[in-house]
């Protein structure tokens, strides 16, 4: 059999899985599996509320413990060298307050050296990691999250505002500023004891002093910035303050979705609780409550296991996947098709969230990533939905309204630099990025990134029909060709990692109608090659996001392999040898089902937070295959 007749198989028996897997309200529902880190986390958090759900933690507890490494330790992903500090912290904790381990357990005891022989707790550096230490009594406030609470009071038109930090990090920094602010140690009787945990006396003044350099350093510089900002603010500094933790509890409060969550994560959610609690709410207030029922909702239930999904991933799963399917040739009069449109035009966005403030002409029009997601639209799942809806919307145009909708709000989102973000537009400001907070580079700011403008392009192009003759595309263009890599690769910010933004950059400069004989093509081209396995499909290791540069995983994965060879489709005319191999190993991992194919694929931030989306295996491969089997019938 050809390569074309196997791909058309595979094709065919993935379409058929696939409807088979649709809801009945035609979505479509996978598990976003965040590693332990949530889990680790709720259970201190009904700990602290004091919640006797003991089936739930203890399936928490026995999901964190199953997680555990030979030598003691946790990782954030399968090659993690020798483990994670701030993963196996949280773990231990947990597993300490959940009741149900002990410190005189074999696998407590393990995970006690690790944590000693990497510095204790004071070398655990993540910020959820030093916020929960620090909010339940482990550990003082680190200076790092001094920040003061007037910055809040600060409008969008000064030099530097809160809104200059990204929607994510502004979600997350506002409780735990509450918390750093009111110095909470909320302990129960239940409370663990992780002072033995505490490292040596030396190794805690080595801490204090890097923090105090880089509090010296760079801190010193955002904090002066505020604060010439502050004084410009024409009250009196007690007025200010208490001004300051009103506005703190309103924004938590206008932002908390009709799930309970605040805005739709389980980390923020989490967050709120405990600042709620600083404010002095009660642990059964509905605020609260409703809070914790919105986080059981985020749990994701199989045979066997219970994690907490940070955000569920159904809109972005059911756009993706209706998107692909109609591109293997699912008709959009096919039934899983129209189920799937109805629902995602249920969950368009008709309201002005915070990405609104930096839009000067504001359409709502977008989706979000969760269900639960109401005010927090973002690029990439409103592409992926105006992909999943256009047929539909050409056959019928009672629809084009919504269709009209998003795509203004997609255009309107262009950054002045001409890329496109993920949330919000020219939320670029470098100063936010002096946090000394491990991943803040990443999280503080939300910049134009090579995988949103390359698959923003990708959707302009070959679904919208826009091409590089009209300005905007250009300048999306322009955007990627400047922001190359010497390499030839881009850094993908949402993915892992360079081999998700080479993908993204190079079929979003074909969709606009470049040259494939183009030199950043080629370049780019020539790098997927040079990194192709010897098995004919594509890894990289999560180190990449780590070590900003790419490192092999050693073996290939569905997803990689899938992006690489999805690049070259898009550029080359006809196959080329490493074409052939590279297909066929990716139908071959679609039979396969070991670490490979649970590799983590999506980035959340980097040393801490990776994503194994379940629904990955399918779409990537499905997309390829279907793009394959077009271009070369």
């Amino acid at each position: 059999m050809s390569v074309w007749s196997e791909a058309n198989e595979e094709v065919r028996r993935m379409t058929e899985t696939l409807t088979g897997m649709q809801k009945d309200d035609g979505s479509w529902r996978f598990c976003f599996d965040n590693g332990t880190l949530t889990d680790a986390y709720f259970i201190i958090i009904l700990r602290t509320l004091e919640l006797p759900d003991e089936t739930l933690i203890r399936q928490l507890h026995n999901r964190i413990a199953a997680q555990q490494q030979e030598n003691g330790a946790w990782k954030v992903y399968p090659d993690e060298e020798e483990g994670n500090l701030s993963a196996s912290v949280d773990a231990y904790y947990a597993l300490l307050y959940s009741g149900y381990s002990k410190k005189t357990d074999d696998m407590m005891r393990k995970a006690a050296q690790y944590i000693i022989s990497k510095g204790g707790l004071n070398q655990a550096n993540t910020m959820l990691t030093q916020v929960f230490l620090a909010a339940t009594g482990q550990r003082p406030w680190p200076s790092s999250l001094n920040i003061p609470l007037e910055f809040l009071l600060l409008p969008p038109t000064f030099p530097i505002s809160f809104f200059d930090f990204s929607g994510f990090a502004r979600v997350h920094l506002v409780p735990i500023m509450l918390m750093a602010n009111r110095r909470i140690a909320l302990r129960t009787n239940a409370t663990p004891d992780l002072s033995d945990l505490n490292g040596s006396d030396r190794a805690i003044e080595a801490v204090t002093a890097a923090t105090h350099r880089s509090t010296s350093d760079n801190f010193q510089r955002l904090l002066d910035e505020i604060q010439s900002g502050i004084k410009q603010l024409a009250s009196l500094p007690g007025q200010l303050h208490e001004s300051a933790v009103v506005r703190a509890e309103q924004f938590m409060l206008d932002r908390i979705e009709p799930d309970g969550s605040l805005y739709s994560y389980a980390t923020s959610t989490m967050l709120m609780i405990m600042a709620l609690l600083a404010l002095g709410y009660d642990k059964r207030h509905p605020v609260i409550k409703a809070a914790v029922r919105g986080l059981i909702s985020m749990l994701w239930i199989s045979p066997g296991k219970v994690l907490l999904q940070n955000s569920p991933s159904t809109i972005w799963d059911t756009a993706l996947l209706s998107g692909v399917l109609q591109k293997a040739g699912v008709s959009p009069e096919h039934t899983s098709i129209r189920k799937s449109v109805t629902y995602l035009l249920a969950k368009q966005q008709h309201k002005m969230g915070d990405w609104s403030i930096r839009n000067p002409n504001p359409i709502p029009g977008g989706w979000g990533f969760s269900e639960s997601n109401t005010i927090n639209p973002d690029v990439d799942d409103s592409t992926a939905a105006l992909r999943a809806i256009r047929q539909t919307v050409l056959r019928e145009p009672v629809y084009r309204d919504a269709w009209n909708r998003g795509l203004n709000w997609v255009l309107s989102m262009q950054n002045k630099d001409g890329g496109w973000a993920a949330f919000e537009k020219d939320n670029d400001n470098e100063l936010l990025t002096l946090l000394p907070i491990e991943g803040s580079r990443e999280a503080a700011i939300d910049p134009s990134t090579a995988d949103l403008t390359g698959r923003t392009l990708e959707f302009l192009g070959n679904t919208a029909g826009f091409n590089k003759s009209l300005a905007f595309m250009r300048k999306g263009t322009d955007w990627l060709i400047k922001n190359q890599d010497a390499d030839g690769s881009w850094y993908g910010r949402w993915g892992i990692c360079y081999l998700y933004g080479t993908w993204a950059a190079l079929t979003g400069m074909i969709a606009a109608g470049h040259d494939p004989q183009h030199p950043t093509v080629n370049k780019a081209v020539r790098w997927l090659l040079s990194i192709q396995n010897t098995d004919g499909g594509w890894g990289e290791s999560c180190t990449s996001d780590r070590k900003n540069r790419y490192v092999p995983l050693g073996a290939s994965t569905p997803s990689h392999t899938a992006w690489a060879m999805d690049a070259l489709i898009a550029v080359h005319a006809k196959p080329v040898p490493a074409m052939e191999k590279g297909i066929r190993q990716l139908m071959a991992q679609l039979h396969r089902e070991d670490w490979t194919t649970r590799y983590p694929t999506g980035a959340g931030l980097p040393v801490s937070f990776y994503i194994h989306y379940h629904s990955y295996r399918y779409i990537w491969p499905l997309l390829t295959l279907g793009n394959y089997i077009r271009k070369y019938k």
